[in-house]
């Protein structure tokens, strides 16, 4: 039987084989790469590398809303707390995957003494996902921290967003929550303030590289997520694009590799420009030679810069360094 990337016993969702979807974005593998060097592609980190790597069962599992995909995975480290917290929320081009891979940088991260949330979202494959069900899930989801707070040790003063791909777009949109107009459809009240975020090759500006980033994933994930162009819906963008809702007020880190297709490093350098010049704390963290997988992964060589930098904002800062 080929394994699924979502739960079983989830009747509104359609399964998506892992397989599929790993032939889906491995199309993405041989582009990531200058002129499509096989050789260099082999040497990158597959999505199948990453979908492998082991991880251990939460600590609990916790239900956010009524929907079958409105529930997160709590792990909780060793000792009385409180806890600081890192909040996860995986990628699959706003349509695919689930939670699971994240699981194994959950555990990297509980062993260090960081609480990890690990939240599940209706996608747009699914009843209710896209807009505006997607980002509100997310919004729900963080905000669902104060409940399990009031059962579980955690330091809710000091709490950071981290997601990769999809989820880094995101987690970037959570931090600007803030700054939402009452009259949009995204806005929550009183949205829980966090110390930083921390984006793994997301997409910070929805209005860009849209034909580019949809061939990628195979469908037309942003256009489909937000309900038409920016033409035809530019109140959506601008409520959904975290450069058009800067400043964010809090720490970001954008982190990028070499071989990086679904946001280049052009556009991650606008915006940190554009959020610096804002008067934000933002900047690039660049590895040589990196995919779009190697961020995502706690058994990457990448992955010492990325807990110092998770760790650097807990405590509200960006960490050290520049690129």
């Amino acid at each position: 039987m080929t394994r699924s990337t979502v739960f079983k016993h989830r009747p509104n969702v359609v399964a998506i084989p892992t397989t599929a979807l790993l032939a889906l974005l491995c199309g993405a593998c041989a582009r990531a790469t200058p002129s499509g060097d096989p050789a260099m592609a082999s040497r990158l980190m597959t999505p199948r590398d990453l979908d492998s790597l082991p991880s251990k069962p939460p600590d609990r599992r916790i239900a956010y809303g009524t929907d079958s995909s409105q529930y997160g995975e709590l792990r909780l480290p060793v000792g009385s707390g409180p806890h600081p917290v890192a909040v996860l929320i995986h990628g699959g081009c706003f349509k695919f995957g689930s939670l699971r891979y994240l699981g194994q940088m959950g555990d990297a991260l509980k062993s260090k003494g960081i609480a990890t949330w690990n939240i599940e979202y209706r996608r747009i494959a699914q009843p209710g996902g896209g807009w505006p069900g997607t980002y509100l899930d997310v919004g729900r989801g963080i905000d669902h921290l104060r409940n399990i707070a009031a059962e579980h040790p955690l330091d809710l003063r000091r709490v950071v967003v981290v997601g990769h791909s999809a989820g880094g777009h995101l987690a970037m949109w959570s931090a600007a929550r803030a700054r939402l107009p009452a009259a949009s459809p995204l806005y929550m009240p009183n949205p829980l303030p966090v110390r930083g975020v921390v984006d793994l090759a997301g997409p910070v500006d929805m209005t860009v590289h849209i034909r580019e980033y949809e061939t990628l994933c195979r469908d037309t994930v942003i256009t489909t997520l937000l309900g038409g162009t920016p033409s035809t819906v530019p109140e959506r963008y601008a409520h959904a694009s975290p450069k058009a809702l800067l400043p964010l007020g809090v720490p970001q880190l954008l982190v990028i590799g070499t071989y990086e297709d679904f946001v280049p490093r052009p556009l991650v350098e606008a915006y940190v420009d554009a959020a610096v010049s804002a008067g934000d704390s933002a900047r690039m963290l660049f590895f040589p030679g990196a995919g779009h997988f190697e961020v995502a992964s706690a058994s990457a060589w990448t992955w010492p810069k990325i807990e110092a930098a998770i760790r650097a904002m807990l405590d509200g800062r960006l960490p050290p360094g520049g690129n």
